[in-house]
């Protein structure tokens, strides 16, 4: 996972307000029309198999059961006229509801793995 430079410096400004926080947590749960939706939580610690990607200063702690569905996903932040929201390019999308509050996720397929 990557973080464009307005998702980095959202990260950082909003961890920068709450002391005792030592990331983001990013996720994926069953739910919405789409049968998917990303999760973000405050950590205020890191998980023994959490995967932790820090890119332009800014941690973020991906659940391991959801690293599968994020491989090879760009997060940004977008501010429009009416909403702020981070959003996720993610490559392993197969399809989202039309609000855009769920997605269709596929686990990333076995040629873009990284050999051990």
């Amino acid at each position: 996972m990557t973080l464009t430079d307005a998702a980095a410096a959202r990260v950082q400004a909003i961890m920068a307000s709450k002391p005792g926080v030592v990331g983001l947590r990013i996720g994926v749960k069953k739910g919405g029309c789409a049968g998917m939706e990303y999760t973000m939580t405050w950590a205020e610690s890191q998980e023994r198999f959490d995967e932790v990607v820090e890119d332009k200063g800014a941690k973020v702690l991906i659940d391991p059961k959801a690293l599968l569905y994020l491989l090879g996903t760009e997060m940004d932040y977008k501010t429009e006229k009416l909403k702020s929201e981070f959003v996720f390019k993610n490559p392993n999308q197969v399809s989202a509801c039309g609000c855009g509050e769920s997605v269709n996720l596929a686990p990333a397929a076995k040629d873009k793995l990284e050999p051990v």
